[in-house]
């Protein structure tokens, strides 16, 4: 949590392979575990009609910033696998071979000038740019796995 911080913070929700599949802003003063629920709340579950079956996020990976109990039992709840770091507890790099993957998505979309230093002063137009950003890197994604 960063107290009178300017800004912005991008929340991201990815897949195992780190294509973007949710993203979303917060303040920059507020601390990252605030913007979990929404972002798990936000992505919609698909259902396959010939399998007859839901398709949700089996497991979450994420960093010792969302470790609170609070969280974990709502994951629970929702029947989500947790994989938090503890604090005090665990170190940081037991999360290393999975970390990595969200890592490298936040770079892919650090990448975008327009995204780098916020340039946008409406909150939604920031949000539509990284968007944007999130769409192109799974374009281009899909084009290096076809091509």
């Amino acid at each position: 949590m960063d107290r009178g911080k300017p800004g912005s913070k991008m929340h991201i929700l990815s897949d195992a392979n780190g294509l973007p599949l949710l993203v979303g802003i917060s303040a920059g003063n507020t601390h990252d575990s605030e913007g979990l629920k929404p972002m798990i709340e936000g992505h919609q579950t698909r259902h396959d009609p010939h399998r007859g079956r839901y398709f949700k996020p089996q497991r979450l990976h994420a960093d010792k910033a969302y470790d609170r109990s609070d969280l974990r039992k709502w994951l629970r709840g929702k029947r989500i696998g947790v994989r938090i770091a503890r604090k005090g507890i665990e170190s940081s790099e037991r999360l290393g071979r999975r970390r990595w993957v969200i890592e490298r998505t936040m770079s892919w979309l650090s990448g975008y000038r327009r995204l780098s230093p916020r340039y946008e002063r409406h909150p939604r137009n920031y949000l539509a740019f990284l968007g944007l950003a999130a769409a192109l890197c799974c374009y281009k994604r899909l084009v290096r796995l076809t091509t």
